[in-house]
């Protein structure tokens, strides 16, 4: 869960970036990689198998000040193979709030199902509500011929109660929408546990705003 150190007004969230295998979970994280500013991230970890999919992790550490808080949000990805299981659920432990990268492709509906039960599941295992738990929905590789249409994303996006952002993360679409969706949704949770707004005189707009706009370069109003 979440870390916050009041007297040195210090608080460090976890991100999770989950989904079906070739979703698009790494690309998202490269993507903001090369967005936030060379002095508030960290290292890029990438661990790789042979065919480029994920063995393990990715891990992009950000780090900023909003108010007279500094914060550190460690965004990680899973792998989406079947016989990484064990390690989504590694991975997953401790998170406070979750992106869900479904694949547009139109064939890759069942992938998207079994990855969002599995996700469902993996929560509770790992003692987090898997209603309670912040989590927004990308639906990635919306640049594909044969991507599902729009009013079947809405369908699904209503189906599941969540959030949807559209990308394609491979061309930097939507990627930074993500991530400020995902962080305000968290931010938000945490607040209603321990009044983060009041303590800290940030409220979600703000906190967003700073990370757009000084993190990430989101021009307001673009």
């Amino acid at each position: 869960m979440a870390q916050v150190d009041l007297r040195n007004n210090e608080l460090a969230i976890k991100l999770v970036y989950y989904g079906p295998p070739l979703s698009g979970k790494t690309t998202n994280l490269q993507q903001l990689h090369a967005r936030v500013r060379d002095d508030c991230r960290g290292r890029l970890m990438m661990l790789d198998t042979r065919d480029d999919r994920t063995l393990f992790f990715d891990l992009l550490p950000i780090f900023f000040r909003a108010a007279n808080l500094s914060l550190r949000v460690k965004v990680y990805t899973v792998p989406g193979q079947p016989l990484h299981a064990a390690t989504r659920r590694v991975v997953l432990q401790g998170a406070d709030g979750v992106a869900f990268v479904a694949d547009s492709a139109a064939d890759k509906a069942d992938a998207n199902e079994a990855a969002f039960g599995d996700l469902r599941a993996n929560l509770a295992r790992v003692g987090l509500s898997a209603d309670d738990t912040p989590v927004v929905l990308q639906f990635n590789k919306r640049d594909l011929p044969d991507a599902i249409a729009d009013d079947e994303v809405d369908r699904v996006a209503a189906r599941w109660a969540l959030p949807v952002v559209r990308a394609s993360a491979v061309r930097g679409e939507g990627v930074v929408d993500t991530l400020l969706a995902l962080v305000g949704r968290t931010w938000d949770a945490l607040d209603a546990e321990a009044d983060l707004s009041r303590r800290f005189g940030l409220s979600t707009g703000d906190l967003v705003a700073e990370l757009g706009e000084n993190v990430l370069g989101v021009r307001e109003g673009a």
